[in-house]
């Protein structure tokens, strides 16, 4: 009879390190050189000792010259410390080309006409005849995996305007802990060596260290703070020394996990009272308010208890704000209150915090809230007078709770562009899927399937996510989100085949295809003789003059690409 329990050690954070050459040695040589000679290992617990997070989150990488350490749009999850030799970051746009992304020119009527009968009789035939490719880089192979390069780096010198970083400075922290995109491109100037440092490492090397978490708080606050505080509805008529005093009391929090992404899927089972309760509580029904709450990046579920579990009412993103109605209330009456409200982290959250003695003196003079006599409808923001709008509360009064919670807890409010089928509507005729295909040479984009709830399909089909995590470790650079639409692309020309993007996706919405030529013959590698696969998925149409194809053929209006931000407009849709 076979074992009903083994006996296994519980798996560890650095089962796996981030750089398997990392050596006793490596770690000395860390340890005697700034900012870590400076770092008091005393201060980290014993769970988490300083030579831990050296040997287990960070790595030594050595470049050559001219090859891309980050490129500006990426989204990445590390930092870097140069060690030896000199960096440059770019101070203006490079060609998307150079960065091994693809161009999206708009197709004429001519063009878009001539595809009806120009197109491959074959599935996933790509014409690579007479097409040479990017030029201006490269693409060398490393042990850790392949590495882009500039070829003709005086040129891209003599006509970029850069900055140089030179042994000592970090970059890339900031996008490494947002996970938000890098804001340039950075490449080496002769060979050069760097200390790449994951996430959790720079997490923990700030939570100990008190001179890296105001450096890295100070870039933040000097940057990006001001212009992510102004760009927030509720505070944008803030006059400037007001902006200030919020600003300068601003406290910086995360909840939740990074990797979110990682053990999440379309398929995995979800008892929703389970799922909300497992999620981190950034605010808890009941509690007193101790400020106002601003979501940086991430998305968090606003929620009410409801029998014995609790009940989605709303989802709040980048930009909006939670608790403006308990602060105004104890400004207004007086008297204080609570949280009428939970607030909690949907995967991972980055927060600022404004105490709520400096939102009453600071903010609220310049939002004054005007309440019924009765308490607000659940996820109903109030009135703000003097023209503020407010994004306190997503309000979407004619949702379905139990929807909300089907697309929180499948975390599709990720997405700009999400395919969203009525299946009352839906014949199952695939006039959609043979649009998508005609558009795109025989090679449709996405499959007619998904998550479904109450009628309800959500396709799977590329969303063109606010956090797109398939854009993390591509290594040519082949997948980037266009810098004018924000959609997310993948160049077929630089593609290699490697499926990180395939694998980082959580909605199952990129494929790897074995492609053909126009004959209908695999092309294989010449050295190996396997077949060439390249990554495939929805592009939203770009370059079409009458947009998403699969949205347009649609005979019975059962399909739209909704923007999941948008609640009005999604509340629209739904409630047909």
């Amino acid at each position: 009879m076979p074992e009903l329990e083994i006996a296994m050690p519980r798996p560890q954070r650095w089962d796996v390190p981030f750089g398997e050459q990392m050596t006793d040695a490596e770690v000395d040589r860390l340890l005697s050189i700034e900012p870590f000679c400076s770092i008091d290992a005393a201060a980290f617990p014993p769970s988490l000792p300083l030579r831990d997070i050296l040997r287990g989150d960070t790595r030594i990488v050595d470049f050559e010259s001219g090859d891309l350490i980050v490129r500006e749009g990426d989204y990445g999850n590390s930092a870097f410390l140069v060690l030896v030799g000199r960096l440059h970051v770019t101070v203006e746009r490079l060609d998307p080309q150079l960065l091994g992304r693809a161009e999206s020119p708009k197709r004429s009527w001519r063009q878009a006409i001539a595809q009806l009968w120009n197109n491959a009789t074959q599935p996933e035939v790509r014409r690579y005849a007479g097409v040479a490719g990017d030029k201006e880089t490269g693409v060398r192979e490393e042990t850790d995996g392949k590495r882009i390069f500039l070829q003709d780096l005086p040129r891209v010198l003599g006509q970029s305007g850069t900055v140089q970083l030179e042994p000592g400075e970090i970059f890339g922290e900031l996008a490494a802990l947002s996970r938000s995109p890098r804001t340039a491109t950075v490449f080496a100037e002769g060979p050069a060596t760097l200390l790449e440092i994951r996430w959790q490492g720079l997490r923990d090397l700030m939570r100990f260290t008190p001179s890296i978490r105001q450096h890295v708080e100070q870039l933040y606050r000097v940057n990006s703070l001001r212009v992510h505080l102004r760009e927030t509805p509720l505070l944008k008529n803030l006059p400037d020394d007001s902006l200030d005093r919020v600003a300068d009391a601003t406290v910086f929090e995360s909840y939740g996990s990074f990797d979110w992404y990682t053990d999440f899927g379309p398929d995995r089972a979800r008892d929703p009272n389970a799922q909300i309760a497992a999620e981190p509580l950034i605010a808890a029904e009941g509690d007193s308010p101790e400020g106002l709450i601003l979501i940086r990046s991430g998305f968090a579920r606003v929620s009410r208890r409801h029998g014995h579990g609790h009940q989605t009412s709303a989802y709040l993103g980048k930009g909006q704000v939670f608790g403006i109605e308990e602060l105004a209330t104890m400004q207004g009456a007086g008297v204080a209150t609570v949280w009428r409200k939970s607030l909690r982290a949907v995967g991972y959250v980055d927060v600022l915090k404004i105490p709520a003695e400096v939102v009453r003196e600071f903010v609220l003079p310049y939002c004054k809230v005007e309440f019924s006599s009765r308490e607000l409808p659940l996820g109903k923001p109030p009135q703000l007078l003097a023209g503020q709008p407010s994004t306190a509360v997503v309000s979407q009064p004619s949702i379905d709770p139990r929807t909300l919670d089907f697309l929180a807890d499948h975390r599709f409010f990720n997405g700009t562009h999400t395919m969203l089928i009525n299946l009352d509507r839906c014949t199952r005729c695939d006039d959609c899927v043979r649009a998508c295909a005609t558009t795109h040479d025989n090679n449709p984009r996405f499959v007619r399937d998904g998550p479904t709830h109450d009628g309800l399909m959500v396709a799977n089909a590329c969303m063109h996510c606010v956090d797109p995590v398939c854009m993390i470790g591509c290594p040519t650079g082949a997948i980037g989100r266009d810098a004018d639409t924000g959609t997310v692309r993948i160049n077929d020309v630089t593609c290699i085949g490697c499926s990180t993007c395939a694998n980082s996706c959580p909605y199952d919405a990129i494929r790897m295809v074995e492609i053909r030529e126009p004959s209908g013959a695999f092309y294989k590698d010449e050295r190996t003789g396997q077949a060439i696969v390249k990554a495939t998925k929805c592009d939203f149409c770009a370059g079409q003059l009458t947009g998403p194809a699969c949205q347009n053929a649609c005979p019975h209006d059962a399909l739209a690409r909704v923007d999941m931000s948008d609640a009005a407009a999604l509340a629209k849709w739904l409630g047909r």
